[in-house]
């Protein structure tokens, strides 16, 4: 399959339809993430998937711009394990980020729209996801993907900027 189309025309959907989103393109999705690359192959991502409207509304709440988790159809909260090794040099902020970018891009390939919402590294968001949902000590939340079917279709844009662009030499 040709990714580059459903790459090309992502753009970040804050407004679903009243439609839940099928158990099946919700495993397709996690399927994707943990296709991402990670650091000595740790896989130190864990997931966790939302769709009790009580806990999508509490969500909302939890940051300035987290609203729109409200109208969503499922979250998927993206965590990782503090025991890895080498948790401490912070590269599994890059390893979980791969995941998301992997989910959005299946998101965008399944019809869908998301939202990705940044949690780490502000304490309080992390926090606030660690008591509602009870996480344990050695998880650590980083960010929610908001998802469900598009209320309205958004045009593409095309960002490339060869501007910022440097061949050889900065």
């Amino acid at each position: 399959m040709n990714y580059q189309p459903y790459i090309m025309n992502r753009r970040s959907t804050r407004k679903f339809q009243d439609r839940p989103v099928e158990r099946e393109k919700l495993e397709a999705i996690l399927r994707a993430a943990m296709q991402a690359p990670s650091a000595k192959n740790s896989q130190c991502w864990r997931f966790l998937v939302v769709q009790k409207p009580e806990a999508l509304e509490a969500v909302s709440k939890m940051s300035p711009y987290s609203m729109c988790a409200k109208n969503a159809k499922a979250l998927i909260i993206t965590l990782t394990d503090k025991r890895i090794d080498r948790y401490d040099l912070g590269i599994w902020v890059q390893d979980l980020s791969a995941a998301n970018q992997n989910m959005l891009t299946q998101i965008e390939a399944e019809g869908l729209g998301a939202t990705w919402l940044g949690m780490y590294p502000f304490p309080e968001r992390i926090q606030a996801l660690k008591d509602y949902f009870q996480l344990p000590d050695e998880v650590m939340p980083f960010s929610v993907i908001a998802l469900g079917y598009k209320a309205r279709e958004k045009e593409p844009e095309d960002r490339y900027d060869p501007e910022k662009v440097h061949w050889e030499t900065y």
